[in-house]
C-alpha cells in the first residue's frame, strides 16, 4: 500500500541519517523478513507461500536502496509460513502473520 511504502520511506530516512554513526569496521545489515499465512497460494506468479513471502521481502529491500541505503547493508530474506505471529484460524490472524519484519544485525 501507499502508507507502506510511506513508512518504509520514513524509515529509510531515518537509517541514513544514523549510518554514518556507524563505525566502518562494523559489518551491519538492514534484513527484511518476509512472512506469509498459512494459506497455501499456488499462482502463476508464486508457487508457494515461501515465494510470496520473499516477494514482499525483496519489494521492501529494493524500497530502502531506492531511497538510498547501499545495497551491501540490505538482505531479503523469506520465512514464508513457518514463523506465525498469532496461530488462531480467522481473517485477523492470517493478517496480523501476513508482514515484514526490520532487523538491524551483523552480517
Amino acid at each position: 500500500s501507499e502508507a507502506g511504502r510511506a513508512q518504509v520511506r520514513d524509515l529509510a530516512r531515518v537509517l541514513l541519517d544514523v549510518t554514518p554513526q556507524i563505525p566502518p569496521e562494523i559489518a551491519w545489515v538492514v534484513r527484511v523478513d518476509g512472512h506469509a499465512d498459512r494459506t497455501p497460494i499456488r499462482s502463476s506468479r508464486f508457487a508457494s507461500n515461501w515465494e510470496l513471502a520473499a516477494s514482499r521481502a525483496i519489494a521492501v529491500a529494493q524500497l530502502l536502496i531506492a531511497e538510498g541505503l547501499a545495497p551491501n547493508h540490505v538482505a531479503a530474506t523469506s520465512f514464508g509460513d513457518t514463523q506465525p505471529l498469532d496461530p488462531a484460524e480467522n481473517s485477523a490472524a492470517y493478517a496480523r502473520n501476513r508482514r515484514i519484519e526490520l532487523r538491524l544485525t551483523d552480517r
